[in-house]
């Protein structure tokens, strides 16, 4: 996979161009410093994956992210930094990234890469934790458009809130085998592959 890596300190760049690269399926094909350089070099040719910082001096790496998903929806941002500030990760989530990592963590670094690489959202432990209390719970979508019905809603709402199959099954008076279902065809309508995918997706589409 082709990595550009972003980050307005060039040590940290050079540190995670070798981290990454002692990976054989990992090429980091280029380093910039700030949101600038990532539009001019993905100007030239989109990377698998736009590795890239938040603060930075000019255009941050969200405003930059943000023109790049507009221009490339298709486009694979994955998010690196020290802030884990709640509007930095739901203006993240609200205009298309990948993921949102904490630098701390950096061990996740590799296989985060690897996940987006194959479909997946990545969020770090820090930040999945914090979805629920950063989201109000006004529906500003409307799910039933993708066919999810009254009781596949509330069982959307309480993944997405971090409650287990049991503890759902206790909450709604439901079997644990029946939340695995309900939970199996939500999934399949949406088009995502596991829980975290729907937490994100659920999130993304509240205002």
């Amino acid at each position: 996979m082709n990595v550009i890596i972003i980050d307005d300190d060039p040590f940290v760049c050079i540190s995670l161009k070798t981290i990454l690269q002692s990976d054989p399926e990992i090429q980091v094909t280029a380093t910039g410093n700030s949101g600038e350089e990532a539009l001019q070099l993905c100007g030239h040719g989109m990377p698998d994956i736009l590795l890239m910082d938040i603060q930075m001096g000019g255009i941050s790496g969200l405003e930059a992210g943000e023109r790049l998903l507009r221009q490339y929806p298709d486009a694979k941002i994955l998010f690196l930094t020290t802030f884990s500030d709640n509007e930095y990760i739901v203006r993240a989530l609200r205009i298309g990234a990948k993921g949102y990592l904490i630098k701390q963590e950096i061990e996740t670094i590799i296989p985060a890469l690897k996940a987006v690489m194959s479909g997946q959202s990545v969020f770090g432990s820090e930040i999945v934790t914090k979805l629920p209390s950063l989201m109000n719970h006004r529906r500003s979508m409307d799910f039933s458009s993708f066919g999810i019905n009254d009781r596949e809603m509330e069982v959307m709402e309480l993944v997405a809130n971090g409650f287990n199959n049991k503890e759902i099954a206790e909450k709604l008076y439901l079997s644990e085998g029946t939340v695995r279902n309900y939970l199996s065809t939500i999934l399949d309508k949406l088009s995502l592959r596991d829980r975290t995918q729907l937490a994100v997706f659920y999130y993304k589409n509240l205002e």
